[in-house]
C-alpha cells in the first residue's frame, strides 16, 4: 500500500473542503424524480418499536403532503446483534422484514398504500424498499 498523497488528491481535498454549496438533503426529495414526490428516510440505529411508530407517522404525512414514493432504508442486517440473543428470531427482528410485514398488517396504513416493492440497487437493493402512495386527491401544490 502506498502511503504517499499525490498532489492530485491534495489538491482535489482541498478544492473538496474549501466549495461552499451545500450538500443535498437525501431524506427528503422534493424534486419530481420521475414525476412523482419521493420521501427518503433511513431506519439504521431504530429499535423494531421505534420504527413501527415512526413509520406510521411517516406514512400518514407523507401522503398528507403529497408524496408518492417512500424510499424506506433498513440496511439488510448484516451488523445486527440478534445472534447473540437465542430467543430472538434473526429474520423477524430484522426491520428489512418486519417493517414491510407491520406496514401490511395495519389496515390503517394501508389505506394510503397501492403498493410495497423491493428497491433497485441504486437505491440500497435489499437493503430498501419502496412504499408506493395512493394519490391524495385534497392535496393542493
Amino acid at each position: 500500500m502506498n502511503n504517499k498523497i499525490s498532489d492530485k488528491d491534495k489538491k482535489d481535498w482541498e478544492d473538496f473542503i474549501s466549495d461552499k454549496s451545500t450538500l443535498p438533503n437525501k431524506d427528503f426529495d422534493n424534486s419530481k424524480k420521475h414525476g412523482i414526490k419521493t420521501k427518503y428516510y433511513d431506519f439504521h440505529g431504530h429499535s423494531l418499536n421505534e420504527a413501527n411508530i415512526k413509520i406510521e407517522n411517516l406514512i400518514k404525512v407523507s401522503f398528507e403532503n403529497g408524496v408518492r414514493k417512500i424510499v424506506v432504508i433498513t440496511g439488510k442486517g448484516l451488523h445486527s446483534e440478534n445472534d447473540k440473543d437465542p430467543y430472538k428470531s434473526k429474520d423477524l427482528s430484522i426491520l428489512r422484514f418486519s417493517l414491510p410485514e407491520y406496514i401490511k398488517n395495519n389496515l390503517e396504513l394501508m389505506k394510503y398504500i397501492n403498493e410495497i416493492k423491493e428497491a433497485n440497487i441504486e437505491d440500497g437493493g435489499s437493503g430498501a424498499f419502496y412504499i408506493f402512495l395512493k394519490k391524495n386527491n385534497n392535496f393542493k401544490e
